[in-house]
């Protein structure tokens, strides 16, 4: 028998979509049930529950989703649980369907405004991106001044893309902290100046990979971070001095 894992506090009524549909309902024995409610822990079919007059509504349209529950006195929210992520997610909303004809009314209305709404805000996430992205690499260069700017770029720009969910999209990364950026810095380093990737491909667990690379990972951040620069001029001004060297210094060359 399939059981239904424990669902998250009610905020509303909820209507659960089975995940095998091995359930019958505990009242009038019909299914397999497709969706089902829990009323005191035992299934219910839609019918039973007094929600069978309702149609479903799938998510992905911000605005019906809205205007439909707006208009609807009775509605449900329809979750499913996700095994692999182990909670329950969201697939829509059951609603009166005069709400839902409705609502569709209303959308199409107005798509217009929506769709040039819709078309300014992706260009004004557009420009924040562009401008992060710019403030992300300044930093990297700040950081890193041994790093090539178009090399710092292009870190960036992988690093803070939205949706991506690296470190640069962290709230680490937004507020463009030391660890965060040199994260960033230290992962392509990893990717492009080691053959990290082929040890993976080859088969290398990745903590493994990562600890044979580790000293070239190294190596690069040495060469572009300020503080082993200054202490390589330091050296060499010194050496100079206890030569008997009073020419220029050979450091800047």
């Amino acid at each position: 028998m399939e059981r239904i894992p424990t669902p998250p506090p009610p905020s509303g009524l909820l209507v659960f979509q089975s995940i095998r549909r091995r359930k019958r309902c505990a009242h009038c024995r019909r299914g397999p049930l497709p969706m089902l409610v829990l009323e005191q822990g035992v299934p219910r079919c839609l019918d039973c529950a007094d929600l069978g007059h309702l149609v479903f509504l799938p998510r992905g349209d911000t605005a019906l989703t809205r205007r439909s529950r707006e208009a609807s006195a009775l509605s449900a929210v329809v979750v499913r649980f996700n095994r692999r992520h182990g909670r329950y997610e969201r697939q829509g909303l059951l609603v009166e369907r005069a709400a839902l004809a409705l609502a569709e009314e209303r959308c199409l209305a107005d798509a217009e405004a929506r769709r040039r709404r819709r078309a300014r805000d992706a260009r004004r996430r557009a420009a924040e991106d562009i401008r992060f992205a710019q403030e992300f690499a300044a930093e990297i260069r700040r950081l890193f001044p041994g790093c090539p700017p178009q090399r710092a770029h292009t870190i960036a720009a992988h690093a803070s893309t939205r949706g991506s969910g690296r470190v640069g999209r962290s709230a680490a990364g937004r507020a463009l902290t030391a660890q965060a950026v040199t994260a960033a810095v230290r992962a392509s380093v990893r990717h492009t100046e080691t053959p990290y990737d082929h040890l993976l491909m080859t088969g290398v667990p990745r903590p493994e990979a990562r600890r044979r690379i580790a000293d070239a990972v190294e190596s690069v951040l040495r060469e572009w971070r300020p503080d082993e620069r200054d202490d390589t001029s330091g050296a060499t001004a010194r050496d100079a001095s206890a030569a008997g060297t009073h020419g220029p210094s050979t450091a800047g060359r």
